[in-house]
């Protein structure tokens, strides 16, 4: 089975000489089809820019991206938004929606930017938010949703053109502990992991855990197997955690 994503021996270097910072150092990474990847570490560990470049958000110093099986390492900045468009889908921790546009307005222009445009945008937006449980909020705008309806106009947006790929960073960092189970289990296993899409989350939230076929530890750049996972545990307060 191919691999949607493959990351080999990748760096970012920020700054120069004495002010060089290393977030990422000779990261190995690859995510097959169907497969829910939680990538956990302490903050400023490079977990959010580790994310920007497996979407082609940001540039590696070092190493090669592989998508679909394609080297895009050194595709021109005029190809990576077609690339992004097609085969990647962002879910952020502050939604990033846009808040002169409706719901339906915030999924449609994504596949605006794609090329689908009028009846089709407008029957897929309404689809794919009516799936999530808004058909009675399309036409509202994000002032007037809640942490949990805007996050699920988020996932609509990152679903819209179909990617192989979901990337998601933080996704239940603002919402409720009913509300967060609620749109990681759309996404991983109604939207995500049982239509073949692979999925990479970056979270401190340890209750994520469970949903994930792998959970891989970044620290200081660096990215592990899951038995340095239980380095993190050992971090948390001694009061009691309760697990969806």
């Amino acid at each position: 089975m191919n691999n949607i994503l493959e990351l080999q021996s990748v760096s970012k270097v920020y700054g120069r000489g004495y002010a060089a910072v290393k977030a990422v150092s000779g990261v190995d990474l690859s995510v097959k089809p169907g497969e829910i990847v939680l990538i956990m570490g302490p903050s400023g560990s490079g977990k959010t820019t580790l994310l920007s470049i497996a979407g082609l958000l940001l540039r590696p110093s070092e190493g090669r991206i592989w998508m679909n099986g394609k080297d895009v390492t050194q595709f021109g900045e005029r190809r990576l938004p077609a690339l992004r468009l097609h085969n990647v889908g962002f879910v952020f921790q502050a939604y990033n929606l846009l808040g002169a546009l409706t719901a339906r307005e915030n999924v449609e222009v994504v596949m605006n930017m794609a090329g689908i445009n009028g009846r089709a945008a407008f029957a897929r937006a309404t689809e794919l938010l009516a799936m999530l449980g808004l058909e009675h909020r399309i036409n509202h705008l994000p002032a007037d949703l809640s942490g949990g309806e805007k996050q699920r106009v988020a996932l609509a947006r990152a679903l819209a053109n179909d990617p192989p790929l979901i990337l998601a960073d933080e996704p239940t960092g603002n919402l409720d502990s009913k509300t967060g189970r609620e749109v990681m289990e759309l996404l991983c296993c109604g939207l995500g992991r049982d239509r073949g899409r692979a999925i990479v989350i970056v979270t401190h939230d340890h209750r994520l855990r469970d949903i994930a076929d792998r959970v891989l530890w970044l620290e200081d750049g660096r990215l592990s197997e899951s038995s340095k996972v239980e380095r993190e545990t050992a971090m948390i307060s001694s009061e009691e955690i309760v697990f969806w």
